[in-house]
This record gives C-alpha cells, structure tokens and sequence, in this order.
C-alpha cells in the first residue's frame, strides 16, 4: 500500500494528488456551510458598526461569491503544493503552459475577489438605503446610491490593474503613462468633468433635493434624479428634461417647494367714469372678499392715477398648497372682483369708447 502510495503519477507523488484532490473535494462539497461561517463571522464584524443587521440578507448576498472565492483559493494554495509536470511544460507562442496556466488562475482568483467586494458594496449600500428610509429627506438616499457607484467604478479600475499586473505589465509605468493620456482627455472632457464636480456641490450644498419643485432656465418641475453629470426633470408639460448638473449649480434657481407663501396678483384699469365714491366702495368691497380661511394677508390700495385709467393693486398671500388649489381660489377670486364691477357698474379702461367727429363744412 506504502509502494502504491509512493508512485510517481505526473511526476508527483501519489499521495499527494490524492490529499489535494481531497482538500479541494472537502472544500467543495462543504463549500456552502463553509461560506455561511465565515460569512457568520464578517456579518458579526459588520453588525457592530451597522445596528440592527438582517443576517439572513447579509448571508444571501455574500454567503455565494464568497464560498466561491475560498474554493478558488484553497485550490490554487492546494494545487501549489505539486510539482507541474515537465512534459506538460510546452512553449505556446514565447510563453510556457506552466505560465499560462499560473496567469488564468490568477485572473480566476482576482475576478472572484472583486465580485465579493462588489457585493459587499450592494449590501452596506442596502443598509444604509433602509437606514434612510426612515428620514423624510431623500438626499442621504441619492448620496448613498451616488457613493455606491463611484465605489464600484474605483474597484473595478483596481481589478483592471490587478488583471494587467498578472499579464506582466509594469503598473507604475503604465499609471506614469496614464496620468499623461489622462490630463489630455480632462481636457477633451472638461464639461463632463464640471457637471462632475457641480454633483457633488449639488449632494454637498443641497440648493434642492429629490422631489423637490424647482425652476431653471425656463425649465419647471419636480427633480426626479440627481445623477452624477445631469439631474432629470419631470416638467409641468409631463415630459422628462434632463439639465447637465453644472447649469444646475450655475444657474439661478428658484426652489418653488422652500416657497413660505403664494402670491397672487391682480392688476385692475378702471376706467376714468368711476367717481372716488364708487372706487372707496370697489376696493373696500375686494378687502371683504379677501378675507377668506385660505389667505393669510392681503393689500387693496389704488396704486396709479393715469391719464386713461385708475390703476387698482390687489395681491393676497396663502399657505403653500398645491397649485391647482391655488388656481381654484385665485378664478373664485377673480370671479367675484367681476361680480363686484357689475353691481358697482364699473367699466375697465378701453371697455367701451365712443367716436366724436367735429369739423366745419367749407362751403
């Protein structure tokens, strides 16, 4: 049995092929429970910093790549321990098997690992979406999802180096190489790189928030995402705009939902037949009307005296409700004003106009 043990089989010994091909076996068939206890561990370790930590979620996300990265792992420190057969030891194209073997598990192993941080990024960022959740501001919600990816975009960069460094790159030159050709397409990119930077002004500075109504650039609406180059727009048309995030930051912005009050206006020319009796009792009449549970303060005064007209100013104030409201209370309004004209017999400038024609007749 010693003897059988002992053969040499691809120039190693036989035992030693059956004790990797065992570890690797043990560690495939208790792969899950294996992942799961470690994922136990790292959730443990999670859960102190992160309070209230659903680890059923957490094991469902992670328990996957990270069982598949410890088998990756303990095969390639596994099969290590063998000796590579020299007859398999063949060149293929300046390189040898042996090599090319040696790179594809070491991509296998960095690619395995980079989706376990992957999918730690997804489930911290699952966390901290629900955490807030809980508070009526959505920025924390757009920020979390805005760190989310650019996290993703940085360790995939990471991946691709890793990845390159295994080909046999020189990273510190390639990196020297690419700062270069970086600068040149900052240049060519420059927009793209303010409405970058206009971003994290926007999540910083916080001028609006998602859900928020605002105005910019002849451009109403309610902000529906904030992005990483431009925020998207559901105008009062229904349709969809998207403004880049630099003329968000740049432009004058109105933020209509930070709004305190409505104003509404309304500008009257009497005509010149009203008598100053007939104005007193107009505009002490409009005063009355104004007083109403929906408006918090109002002004009637008589603003102008004009050659053609009596200018009359009447503006009142309510809360911030919705706008078809507003609307609603602004017609009833205006309604009665015209109610009041008729009773009071009042005519607007140029309602009506008589033509004279006065001349002698020449003989």
């Amino acid at each position: 049995m010693k003897e059988f043990l002992n053969k040499m089989v691809f120039d190693n010994q036989l035992w030693m092929i059956l004790a990797v091909a065992g570890v690797i076996l043990f560690v495939l068939v208790l792969k899950r429970f294996i992942s799961r206890y470690f994922a136990g561990l790292i959730h443990a370790g999670v859960k102190s910093i992160f309070k209230g930590v659903d680890k059923k979620a957490f094991s469902d996300l992670v328990a996957k790549p990270l069982g598949m990265f410890l088998l990756i792992l303990v095969s390639i420190v596994a099969l290590h321990k063998l000796k590579f057969p020299g007859y398999w030891n063949v060149e293929i194209y300046k390189y040898n098997s042996k090599d090319i073997i040696h790179t594809v598990g070491t991509l296998i192993l960095i690619v395995s690992f980079i989706w376990l941080l992957l999918r730690m990024i997804d489930f911290i960022a699952m966390i901290l979406e629900k955490k807030a959740d809980l508070t009526p501001d959505q920025t924390d919600n757009q920020l979390i999802i805005f760190f989310k990816d650019f996290l993703k975009v940085v360790i995939g960069v990471i991946g691709i180096l890793l990845i390159l460094k295994a080909f046999g790159f020189n990273i510190s030159s390639l990196i020297t190489g690419l700062s270069i050709a970086t600068a040149a397409i900052a240049l060519s990119l420059r927009e793209s790189l303010e409405n970058l930077i206009a971003s994290f002004i926007i999540f910083f500075d916080k001028p609006f928030t998602v859900g928020d109504l605002v105005q910019v650039q002849q451009v109403t609406g309610t902000v529906e995402k904030i992005g990483l180059r431009s925020t998207r727009i559901r105008t009062d048309q229904k349709t969809f705009v998207s403004v880049p995030n630099k003329q968000m930051v740049d432009s004058f912005l109105d933020n209509l939902s930070l709004r305190t009050q409505r104003k509404a206006e309304i500008r009257l020319e009497v005509g010149l037949n009203s008598s100053v009796e007939t104005l007193n009792k107009f505009i002490d009449a409009i005063k009355a009307k104004f007083i109403h549970p929906q408006i918090e303060e109002s002004s009637v005064f008589l603003l102008d005296i004009k050659s053609n007209s009596f200018s009359i100013n009447a503006d009142f104030f309510t809360a911030p409700i919705s706008i078809k409201e507003f609307n609603a209370l602004k017609q009833q309004k205006n309604l009665e004003i015209l109610k009041l004209m008729e009773e009071l017999k009042i005519e607007l400038a140029g309602a009506s106009s008589d033509i004279k024609i006065s001349g002698k007749l020449e003989q």
